[in-house]
């Protein structure tokens, strides 16, 4: 396997009330994934708040990622951020403290044309010779990557990967078919968007990239192997037991239910970072009886 394939588990950044990370409880997740072998870490993407978070704090997060992980899983590294050469300090941050990968999102408050963005992963690729993965997430970006410019950048040297979001209407076959046939071989197509890329690997995409790997990994680790085996009769029966967290998910946006999770898991104490909010106490519940569907799964 490359470093792009398979099971990406994200965790939560946990912090202070004052934006501290809280290298203890992160390296206390970070074991659950070790333990469950997934097959990387994605640090400091989405789910672990990295636009939240000062260049410093995302130092010392992937220190003590990197620290804690000793090589025994990959780590990739999230290095989205406004400037380009922000952008750039970050991703020499991330392999100077022993970072494997990189995954850059076009962050903006200005909206970026092609050309811009286009310029701006050249220059980030450039800057360390680590492999980077395009972030192609438009929920959060408001940019969408077209198909000619995945074709460029997937020509850029260290450019090897692309995170895509769920293609419409589930049609991965049709998406993998067109992406594969003007990306470079060996170019690694991933999908973000939990609830449906088991589909996504049983139709031949390399990686999962996985909010709630991070928190559930075993449970994640099975449905990632039963989906790459092509079995569809284990997936669903599977996948099944994932239902109420999808729902959830898809309510409240994946962020806010693991951050509750991990607290009703006496994993952190941590809050999302303001202006998100934490969930009420009824929705909380919500998420603990999700929990309690998915524990049914079981360990083996």
């Amino acid at each position: 396997m490359t470093l792009f394939d398979g099971l990406s588990a994200f965790p939560i950044t946990p912090t202070d009330t004052d934006g501290r990370v809280d290298t203890n409880t992160l390296c206390r997740l970070l074991d659950r994934l070790v333990k469950a072998e997934v097959n990387s870490v994605g640090l400091l993407g989405s789910t672990g708040g990295y636009a939240y978070l000062t260049r410093t704090e995302r130092q010392r997060a992937i220190a003590a990622a990197a620290d804690f992980l000793g090589g025994r899983i990959p780590l990739i590294v999230g290095v989205g951020a406004l400037r380009t050469d922000e952008a750039q300090y970050l991703a020499r941050d991330a392999r100077d403290a022993g970072a494997d990968g990189l995954l850059l999102a076009p962050v903006s408050y200005t909206p970026l044309t092609e050309e811009e963005v286009y310029q701006h992963f050249v220059a980030v690729a450039e800057t360390t010779g680590l492999p980077l993965c395009i972030y192609n997430n438009p929920g959060t970006t408001h940019f969408t990557f077209s198909l000619e410019l995945l074709e460029r950048l997937s020509q850029v040297e260290n450019i090897a990967a692309v995170k895509m979001p769920l293609p419409k209407d589930d049609a991965f076959d049709a998406d993998l078919a067109q992406l594969r046939q003007n990306t470079p071989d060996g170019f690694a197509i991933g999908y973000s968007g939990d609830w449906g890329c088991a589909a996504g690997l049983i139709a031949g995409a390399s990686t999962w990239y996985s909010v709630v790997g991070g928190l559930f990994p075993v449970q994640a680790m099975k449905l990632t192997k039963a989906a790459q085996a092509g079995d569809t009769d284990e997936v669903k029966r599977i996948d099944s037991f994932f239902q109420p967290l999808w729902t959830l998910f898809k309510e409240f946006g994946s962020v806010r239910i693991v951050y509750a999770a991990a607290n009703i898991l006496s994993l952190s104490d941590a809050s999302p970072h303001l202006p998100i909010l934490p969930l009420s106490p009824a929705d909380q519940q919500r998420v603990a009886m999700a929990i309690e569907a998915l524990d049914r799964l079981g360990p083996d």
